[in-house]
């Protein structure tokens, strides 16, 4: 009976090996729906409506793009992993689904970890730090000199409770070690133009959006919140270089799919991104947005990365009490 039992599970085990290539060799057979957890005629959106196009070349099957907003990202995370693992529905998620929201709900759908299989880290978008004019600091040092000797003056906004440019803010009060005042607002605009007017005195936010009003003196940039420089602004140094080492708060790119999607095709889709990726107008899109593409692409790269990043945001979450529940 031994004997017997042992022979069954290698047939089934030779079975469902079988039964994995096949599906690799055959997909895709029909049209890929790529999920974006967001409102269409964002950043996000547009990134993933731009990569779509280019998908189907590589693939030889249309991808179609399809919003599931709400609640920071969590409604078309949960949605991608309780899909069926064949490779026909994956998400294009961000910082938010993929590394911060486990911490701030108590109450999630699913696991960044354990819910998905990474295939592609796309890139990352970078923040920068910058504050009203009237604040009187050019560079880190200045600022946080000014902020510990007036620790009522400093206020700084955010796009709202939870969200990274909030918690860009938190971790830097604790490591500049100042006690900077979060003002939350509904949205990255009404944020930054409370900024420019003066109601509060700094934030931070991608580098795409400030730049505009950093060229034209409506801000100041203080330092890139990022690990490194940025070809937009290539004299700005990062905060990290200016004294607070290892500060880095920008917003990544990855694609993922269900649990369970079968290896091969998670090959296929990671080699498809990556050709599609080296498109030079793909390439040129990524740098308009600001965009720095990843030096892993690989699936276990953004596995890796995933970890490190719910790693970082569960400790300042928890150390700062921060909970949306």
């Amino acid at each position: 009976m031994k004997k017997l039992l042992i022979a069954l599970l290698c047939s089934a085990a030779a079975v469902c090996g079988a039964t994995a290539a096949v599906a690799g060799e055959n997909y895709p057979a029909q049209p890929i729906k790529l999920i974006v957890p967001f409102p269409p005629g964002g950043p996000t959106d547009a990134l993933a409506r731009r990569l779509g196009e280019k998908l189907a070349q590589p693939l030889g099957q249309t991808v179609i793009v399809e919003n599931k907003a709400g609640a920071g990202g969590n409604i078309g995370s949960e949605f991608v992993a309780n899909a069926k693992p064949d490779g026909y529905t994956i998400l294009f998620g961000t910082s938010g689904p993929l590394a911060i929201n486990i911490s701030l709900y108590k109450k999630l759908g699913y696991d960044p970890r354990r819910s998905f299989e990474p295939i592609v880290r796309i890139g990352h978008l970078p923040n920068i730090l910058v504050v009203n004019p009237q604040v009187p600091a050019s560079n880190l040092k200045e600022l946080i000199a000014y902020g510990k000797a007036n620790p009522d003056k400093l206020s700084f906004a955010s796009s709202g409770n939870g969200a990274s440019s909030h918690l860009a803010g938190v971790l830097f009060n604790e490591m500049a070690g100042t006690h900077v005042l979060h003002i939350p607002y509904r949205g990255t605009g009404p944020a930054l133009n409370d900024l420019i007017g003066g109601q509060v005195s700094m934030a931070f936010t991608d580098i795409l959006t400030a730049l505009p009003h950093v060229k034209s003196g409506g801000l100041r940039a203080i330092g890139l919140a990022s690990a490194d420089r940025s070809a937009a602004l290539p004299d700005l140094p990062t905060l990290s270089e200016q004294g607070l080492s290892g500060y880095d708060v920008s917003v990544f790119f990855g694609i993922v799919a269900p649990k369970g999607t079968p290896p091969a095709v998670v090959e296929k889709l990671n080699a498809a991104f990556n050709q599609a990726m080296a498109d030079p107008s793909i390439r040129e899109t990524l740098a308009h947005q600001g965009i720095v593409r990843a030096d892993d692409t690989t699936p276990q790269g953004l596995a890796t990365f995933i970890n490190s990043e719910v790693d970082k945001w569960q400790a300042v979450i928890k150390g700062a009490d921060i909970s949306l529940d």
